[in-house]
């Protein structure tokens, strides 16, 4: 995958970059080019410090430097497919029992392998995201080359701060989806250079280290909306430590309590309504969210996931693109409680899905919407694009993880708690005044089982389905199978190999010290 070299302009910052990272000897080299814009004539205050960094922030929601597309930041691959939680997104809902996808022919013919299970290393979307990841990690290295030095100011230390998170944050989603990436920082620079590999467990131990050592500089909880602050980065801290028997062979749920009581003691609390969470003035009706891509349809437009999920949904949309299958439909005890936001018969829709390109059969989902809360239109809606931002770390999620450290084993955390946090999440104040919650359990039914179920309950849509199913041991072979795993109508037994992605083969072409996935 070819990185271009890449434009960062954000209010007054320009700058420009390349991918390949070099261990050059002559550091004090300028450029020729006159018409060459570098940092040190960019970053004059510390307005502009934050101007360069809002750059990194939309390096994961936004895809060039025109929007919604043109000039693109990474060449090679559909600007919109290649959009960084797109591309997530798909990577962890089309390959599960969650999302369902219409059109064959789109991905260059290969979304469908996302479905069947069955992808290769030429498909683009996993291409596109491996390129994405590499892109966030050059853009931050720039930056916090850009900072050093500079940190004796306090909004700068916290600049940089942010920066390393948000490259920890893409290294991490390289450690979960291939495990393994090319590894840079921004002692690396730029130059003729093949970049060394991380494997998992040494981006683990990378992520991990980065995280606790940037913590403190980070902004206190709820600082500023759609920023990484402590919180976030606990947050981060949890999933990590929740996966760890997976990426790590360790089990580390203790300290995934740890953090979650970090994060918990932020001062979030649940939205008075589900619903309401997904809506255009998300940013400002709840306080659930923790960390959020954000999105304004007047001036941040990209052909996102969000914009896909509200014009794209069969049922309740334009494109009749997405779909859900019965096997999260049927986790529903009640097809009217408040969280069961589908397009059932009634709008068209058919339960079950005979054939995937099939834009009638499998129930729609329109639980982003580019409405308010209070229902009006949104004020940008005539745009095309919305206003609603993508919660990606958000409290329920944090509760959910409480409890299944709990129930796992894990110390510091006690069984009466998870139990208040999940009902906590089943009996939110609004919906229960509405009548539509979907009520209390007691401590007998809290399982590792229900747990899972409740995610999908809870979670559906938000990109965490692949990465729950394979911490439980229910992504690959035949312990759980749903409509179309594996290509087959009721479904059937994956390779174990699945549980990554491989590497892409354009990354192994042009750079010697990447190897491929086992089975691969």
């Amino acid at each position: 995958m070819k990185i271009n070299y890449i434009k960062i302009s954000s209010l007054s910052a320009v700058f420009t970059m390349a991918l390949m990272m070099s261990c050059v000897g002559d550091l004090d080299v300028k450029p020729n080019d006159p018409f060459l814009t570098t940092s040190d004539k960019v970053y004059t205050t510390t307005e502009s410090y934050k101007a360069g960094l809002a750059k990194l922030y939309a390096a994961f929601a936004l895809t060039g430097q025109k929007g919604p597309a043109g000039s693109p930041d990474v060449a090679g691959v559909d600007e919109g497919f290649s959009c960084f939680i797109r591309s997530l997104w798909y990577m962890q809902e089309l390959t599960t029992d969650e999302a369902v996808w219409t059109y064959p022919n789109d991905a260059n013919g290969t979304i469908f392998n996302l479905h069947y299970n069955t992808w290769v290393p030429s498909d683009g979307i996993p291409t596109a995201l491996f390129a994405r990841i590499l892109n966030v990690a050059a853009l931050s290295n720039e930056f916090i080359r850009a900072t050093t030095g500079k940190t004796d100011n306090a909004d700068i230390k916290k600049f940089q701060a942010e920066a390393r998170f948000l490259r920890a944050l893409a290294y991490y989603h390289g450690l979960d989806l291939y495990g393994k990436t090319p590894f840079v920082t921004e002692k690396d620079l730029p130059g003729a250079y093949f970049p060394p590999v991380k494997n998992r467990a040494e981006l683990f131990t990378y992520v991990e280290s980065e995280l606790k050592a940037i913590k403190g500089d980070l902004g206190a909880a709820r600082f500023e909306y759609g920023r990484a602050d402590k919180a976030t980065a606990s947050m981060l801290l949890a999933k990590l430590y929740l996966n760890a028997q997976v990426y790590i062979n360790q089990p580390k749920y203790t300290e995934a309590i740890t953090e979650l009581k970090e994060v918990i003691a932020g001062g979030y609390t649940l939205a008075d309504k589900y619903a309401n969470i997904f809506r255009s003035d998300n940013n400002t009706n709840n306080s659930e969210i923790i960390f959020a891509q954000n999105f304004d349809g007047a001036k941040s437009q990209a052909y996102s996931i969000v914009q896909v999920m509200i014009n794209g949904n069969s049922g309740n949309g334009g494109w009749s693109g997405l779909r859900t299958t019965s096997a999260l439909v049927t986790k529903f005890p009640s097809l009217t409680e408040s969280r069961a936001i589908f397009a059932k018969e009634d709008k068209g829709q058919a339960l079950a899905i005979s054939a995937v390109n099939k834009s009638t059969d499998g129930y729609g989902i329109y639980k982003f919407r580019n409405i308010t809360a209070a229902g009006a239109t949104s004020p940008n809606d005539a745009t095309g694009f919305p206003d609603t931002d993508f919660p990606m770390f958000r409290l329920a999620d944090a509760y959910l993880m409480y409890a299944e450290a709990v129930l796992r084993g894990g110390t510091g955390g006690d069984a009466t708690t998870a139990l208040n946090y999940v009902n906590a999440i089943r009996t939110r104040t609004g919906d229960v005044t509405a009548g539509n919650a979907s009520g209390a359990i007691t401590a007998g039914q809290l399982t590792l089982d229900f747990i899972l179920d409740e995610r999908a309950r809870e979670l559906y849509w938000e990109a965490h389905r692949r990465t729950d199913l394979i911490r439980f041991g229910k992504y690959t072979g035949s312990t759980y199978l749903w409509p179309w795993k594996g290509g087959v109508i009721d479904g059937a037994s994956i390779d174990a190999k699945r549980v990554l992605f491989p590497i892409p083969a354009a990354d192994i072409g042009s750079n010697p010290n990447l190897k491929q996935n086992d089975g691969y």
